[in-house]
């Protein structure tokens, strides 16, 4: 079918597993399409996908608990490849006949694997080797024509397998780095196994992107919210280059940038990709509406109440318009509740569909993660400035200042954020940080400048390190580097004489202030 991301396909059905993205990023690493569904839908829906082959992911509940999860039996009869991890495992015996049992202890963190069967699963993999585990439960006894594969001091059952059926199981964790031969355990999975060639990658996914986009707005016009960011804008490249004219990007400059990201919108996309770019200057717009506002909610609320605001009135002056083009990505569709996982938040790049537009939401990155679409952006020719911008919350600089947002204050942030980022590249550690950036904080305190007195505002640096922006540690920046920054935003910034560095991690704290 044109536009589908790849004929080879493995599916993940999620327990509510801790380690379920993960699980995807390391199939997607192995050059294999993958996508996640809930834990118990229906076979048919599942074998629609033409999986070549399933894994079932671990989970938090105990099989023997009221109301744990489970998959419908008659995927283990299917004839697909299927792996369990830990809980996955777990449910795969109990449904087939084995013996599972709570543990009297739990087992968790790095243990020794031993090896017994090296024909396939552990196919490379050394005699011993170190494995993570996470579970309270345990595989006693495995199902009739299950032979074990692994073993460790307290999982006498720690892999098995059921060949004829190619059933397999494991009660650590392949995904996590902790183990050290993971990566090569669900390769031979996905190659030896299930028969898959490795051969996707975000590259042959644009192209089908392409294709199927073109296909599904094939009649009529669209326009995609343009923030400048890395997963809108690659949204609208890609829908330039299925609809070409019939797009427009529509990009709201609410006076809440960084330093100098309004005119590099405008170059790229104008200059750049010849797109129909509609700009639209709504600053003094927000500030009136900030006037006052110091509650970081409220402020979020007025933001995005005077974005739909301002976007609906620019898409109603295109005339023919059915089609909204959002840069949704992955971990926004499973933060926003699959299966058993938690719903962590909505997910709404453009604050949500404004009333009455009835317009259709066309989501052309809504299978990928980040690193993905960074990738895409290099290759469809985006600057290295967007394609590896540092991730910026929908409010901007509004939620970075601590009490009310005016045009001085949003000037001192601003350029405090720009000196930060500066020295963040020029040390070469803006792909290091997850993000970096400068937060005005409301306190005032007294300093000495030019042998006279102060009373100004301090500025604290905020740079972390994280995967995927859910958990975060602070970062260990060079001091010198910290010193260069201090010295230059007292020295360049007016009404600032003071810097301090936030050293907490999320949790606690998270990685905006507001």
């Amino acid at each position: 079918m044109p536009g589908e991301p790849t004929a080879e396909r493995v599916v993940i059905l999620d327990f509510g597993a801790q380690y379920g993205r993960l699980i995807a990023r390391r199939v997607r690493e192995a050059g294999v399409f993958c996508e996640i569904l809930p834990c118990d839908p229906p076979p048919e829906l599942v074998m629609s996908r033409k999986p070549m082959g399933i894994i079932l992911t671990g989970g938090p509940a105990s099989v023997y608990e009221q109301g744990a999860p489970r998959c419908d039996p008659a995927l283990f009869q299917a004839g697909v490849p299927m792996l369990g991890i830990c809980y996955g495992m777990q449910v795969m015996c109990l449904v087939l006949g084995g013996d599972v049992r709570r543990g009297e202890r739990r087992e968790y963190g790095r243990v020794d694997l031993e090896v017994l069967d090296k024909e396939d699963l552990f196919a490379g993999v050394e005699d011993v080797t170190q494995c993570w585990m996470s579970h309270g439960d345990f595989v006693l006894e495995a199902p009739p024509s299950f032979i074990p594969l692994a073993r460790t001091a307290n999982a006498p059952l720690a892999a098995i397998a059921d060949r004829k059926r190619r059933l397999f199981g494991v009660q650590f964790h392949p995904e996590v780095v902790h183990t050290l031969r993971g990566k090569e355990i669900i390769g031979n999975f996905l190659y030896r196994i299930c028969g898959c060639s490795g051969s996707w990658n975000a590259g042959s996914f644009a192209e089908a992107a392409v294709a199927r986009m073109a296909e599904e707005m094939r009649d009529g016009r669209a326009v995609c919210a343009l923030s400048g960011g890395v997963d809108s804008s690659v949204a609208a490249v890609l829908a330039h280059r299925a609809i070409g004219d019939r797009l427009t990007c529509i990009f709201v400059n609410h006076g809440l940038l960084r330093e100098g990201e309004p005119e590099q919108v405008v170059e790229t996309f104008r200059e750049r990709f010849s797109a129909n770019l509609v700009v639209v200057d709504a600053r003094r717009r927000f500030l009136d509406a900030l006037a006052g506002v110091t509650d970081p909610e409220e402020k979020r609320k007025v933001i995005g109440r005077e974005f739909i605001g301002v976007f609906e009135e620019e898409a109603a002056r295109i005339e023919g318009v059915k089609y909204l083009v959002q840069g949704t990505l992955y971990p926004d569709v499973i933060e926003s509740g699959v299966g058993r996982a938690a719903v962590i938040k909505s997910h709404h790049n453009v604050g949500g569909l404004p009333p009455g537009m009835r317009l259709r939401l066309v989501e052309p990155l809504k299978d990928l993660f980040k690193d993905e679409v960074r990738e895409i952006a290099r290759s469809v020719g985006l600057p290295e400035e967007i394609a590896w911008r540092q991730p910026f919350p929908g409010p901007g600089l509004a939620i970075r200042i601590i009490g009310e947002v005016t045009a001085d204050r949003l000037e001192i942030l601003r350029r405090a954020d720009h000196i930060v980022m500066e020295e963040i590249r020029a040390a070469g550690l803006h792909r290091r940080v997850w993000q970096s950036f400068a937060v005005l904080s409301s306190a005032r305190s007294v300093g000495v400048m030019g042998d006279g007195r102060t009373y100004a505002y301090t500025i604290v640096i905020r740079a972390v390190t994280s995967d995927d922006g859910m958990t975060a540690d602070w970062a260990r920046l060079p001091h010198d580097l910290l010193g260069r920054m201090s010295s230059r935003i007292v020295n360049e910034v007016q009404d600032v004489n003071r810097v301090v560095y936030d050293i907490t991690t999320k949790p606690p704290g998270t990685i905006e202030w507001e």
